[in-house]
């Protein structure tokens, strides 16, 4: 049975409801509807596959001062009721908030067609011939590799009503999958994975080949001396990365000194240059490859923002708060992007950085000595205010000796920070999709810090 998604004019009769039981001085509603499919296979089978339905309402009510919610997934009237009844009496309890800013009255937002029908549609049928397409493929010798992987699609609507008047509703979808194939011996492990808001855009069958080849050509790595080397790193690696440097883009913490972003003396970098000329970096919930929901949490329109334009800042998050406090304009999404690391990038208009027209084959041609990076992980914050990060390398390491792959290495752990690599960027490769709200090229970087090898494969 296919999916369909709460209708719009069910969505306001929702809300309108949950709005005339508020008696705070303002009450704002929250609906999410979701549909989610999932199947996994592991050891060159499917194993399980689930999937589930829910529809909840966040209340969310102001007295004064202060502010609570309550979230119910159960829409009889006694049970929005009750809802409401405690995000007040949670609200009388809330200490003030002094920086609490007043719900929204109607706003215009962009329109987005971010819902795919081939993706709420995803069959757990469907699924599991796609994970066949990868089992079965000629590409997986006999004996020699186990495969497994991970499809997930989801599908809603989410809508934000307030008692000022406002109402935005929006309907979405993504999609992943994601392979990866260890070689019997332990030694070889490959990788490959996309996502996206439409099923369409996912290729099976070459994505386990990508994965299944990767296995194969990384078995037996040998030890490299840990060092500062130049590297070619794929989407994947570039995706695993850029997103904490957007999530360190605070007004706040820059205005107050806190941030990479932060003017020595008093003030922001916007305005300065921060990265190489080549980097140009935006997100905009319109944008066809990206497709994000235009609205927050609060309601607040999510419209294009260019973060870096041709290496110069242009622009930092600020909530509706401390643009008031700044004189400055209120981004919509602004509190995802409250921390340092934090982010993934769909919650203000997703992430697209700009590549150039080189391939992966013509950045390792272009190395002389260096390191060829499928993807990181296990990623951790080390200095919020160089963006400094640590990770590991992983599922397909290779050493590149005068333009050519030569071997298979063992993995490092890093060092690294992304603001530090668009600064010591070499050359671009094309940009990719590689999730729903991301869009990163392969990049070619120098002087990327290995710190330390890894047993891990």
């Amino acid at each position: 049975m296919s999916y369909r998604p709460l209708s719009l004019d069910d969505a306001r009769t929702l809300a309108e409801r949950v709005l005339s039981l508020g008696k705070g001085d303002e009450t704002r509603v929250t609906i999410s509807s979701t549909w989610t499919g999932n199947t996994r296979f592991a050891a060159n089978e499917v194993t399980t596959a689930g999937g589930a339905t829910n529809t909840t309402v966040s209340v969310t009510s102001t007295i004064g001062k202060r502010r609570a919610s309550a979230q119910t997934n159960v829409l009889d009237d006694r049970s929005l009721a009750r809802t409401v009844e405690l995000a007040e009496r949670l609200a009388r309890l809330a200490p003030e908030d002094p920086e609490l800013m007043p719900e929204l009255a109607a706003q215009q937002y962009t329109a987005v067609r971010g819902f795919a029908e081939r993706t709420a549609n995803l069959s757990p049928e469907a699924r599991a011939l796609a994970a066949q397409t990868v089992l079965s493929s000629p590409e997986v010798p006999a004996n020699q590799l186990a495969v497994a992987g991970y499809i997930e699609a989801n599908a809603g609507v989410a809508a934000v009503a307030t008692s000022r008047g406002l109402f935005a509703y929006h309907p979405s979808s993504t999609v992943t999958m994601s392979t990866t194939a260890r070689t019997s011996d332990g030694t070889g492990s490959g990788y490959a994975g996309r996502g996206s808001t439409d099923w369409a855009q996912i290729e099976p069958r070459s994505l386990g080949a990508r994965a299944v080849r990767k296995a194969l050509d990384s078995r037996n790595p040998q030890a490299v001396e840990p060092g500062q080397y130049t590297v070619v790193l794929e989407p994947q690696a570039v995706a695993d990365v850029l997103p904490l440097l957007i999530g360190a883009m605070n007004a706040r913490s820059a205005d107050e000194g806190r941030s990479p972003f932060a003017k020595r003396g008093g003030g922001t970098k916007i305005g300065e240059r921060v990265a190489d000329e080549r980097v140009t970096i935006y997100s905009d919930p319109a944008d066809p490859e990206l497709l994000t929901r235009p609205f927050d949490d609060e309601g607040l329109p999510i419209g294009r923002t260019v973060w870096i334009e041709n290496g110069v800042l242009r622009s930092l998050a600020y909530t509706r708060y401390w643009a008031q406090q700044q004189n400055a304009k209120p981004m919509g999404g602004a509190a995802s992007v409250g921390g340092f690391g934090g982010g993934g990038g769909a919650g203000f208009g997703g992430i697209k950085m700009l590549g150039g027209d080189a391939s992966i084959e013509e950045l390792v041609a272009g190395t002389d000595r260096g390191i060829l990076v499928t993807r990181f992980w296990y990623i951790r914050s080390l200095d919020p205010r160089t963006v400094l990060n640590t990770g590991l390398t992983r599922d397909g390491t290779f050493l590149i000796e005068k333009g050519k792959v030569t071997r298979s290495i063992k993995n490092f752990r890093w060092n690294e920070s992304p603001l530090f690599m668009l600064n010591k960027l070499d050359a671009l490769g094309k940009a990719e999709q590689v999730r729903a709200g991301l869009v990163v090229p392969a990049m070619r970087v120098r002087d990327f810090t290995f710190t330390s090898l890894s047993d891990a494969v």
